[in-house]
């Protein structure tokens, strides 16, 4: 018996550090793949695929250094300490952030919520508006479809998709996985492409639109990256 126990002891420990190692392996992002843009994309306000590229790799060399500074205290990725919703957001706000620093044509709304999120440097006063048709609007997300705004709106639509681990996996899978952007896709989008979905009186939902079929297929056809073994169905 004591034989045995050392035995399920020394496979604990084995099990324990061959953990360890897959989480630490995990801290650092999947690279971004420089051949892997697309050159015919349509891209409007003299913004190019070499200024996405660039933002992305911003945020996987940010990330992967915040990672890596986390598991060297004893502490989780970012990915899976922060709500699901709140780290999309996050690889959102720094992508779009990163894409007016390298692209001299677009500019950071600064009015607060303003929409959309990057507009054509020096056209308001400050750039600064609370409402515009004219610039980008810049998501990201986990999901392949079903694309969330507040309204339906025309306005030019960047998705950056990307897969990483949750919250939910450290309770759950226990699967290990870096962070990688698997494909960015837009296209300019009018009112016919969003269903809005509106809310009773007595609702605290949050009140959204989506993206429709024909929104996602325009978006599609125009992608601008794609990693490989990165599926892009017509469908999610």
């Amino acid at each position: 018996m004591r034989n045995w126990g050392g035995a399920t002891e020394i496979a604990d420990m084995g099990d324990s550090t061959l953990s360890e190692e897959r989480e630490r392996a995990a801290c650092t992002p999947l690279p971004v793949h420089a051949g892997r843009f697309n050159p015919q994309a349509r891209l409007p306000y003299g913004c190019t695929v070499d200024h996405i590229r660039r933002a992305m790799e911003d945020f996987v060399e940010f990330l992967g250094y915040i990672n890596r500074e986390l598991n060297a205290r004893g502490i989780e990725r970012m990915e899976t300490i922060m709500m699901t919703a709140n780290f999309s957001s996050m690889v959102g706000e720094f992508s779009k952030g990163r894409m007016a620093r390298h692209c001299p044509g677009l500019a950071r709304n600064r009015y607060h919520n303003g929409h959309p999120d990057l507009i054509p440097t020096g056209m308001f006063p400050g750039d600064s508006i609370q409402y515009a048709h004219e610039g980008i609007e810049v998501k990201a997300s986990r999901h392949e479809s079903g694309w969330q705004g507040h309204n339906p709106e025309d306005t030019w639509l960047m998705v950056f998709v990307f897969d990483s681990n949750t919250e939910r996996d450290v309770y759950e899978s226990g699967e290990c996985r870096p962070f990688r952007f698997k494909w960015v896709v837009g296209a300019q989008l009018t009112e016919d492409d969003w269903s809005f979905s509106g809310r009773s009186t007595t609702s605290r939902r949050t009140i959204t639109a989506g993206v429709l079929a024909s929104g996602r297929e325009k978006m599609m056809e125009n992608w601008i990256y794609r990693a490989p073994s990165s599926h892009m169905g017509s469908e999610a």
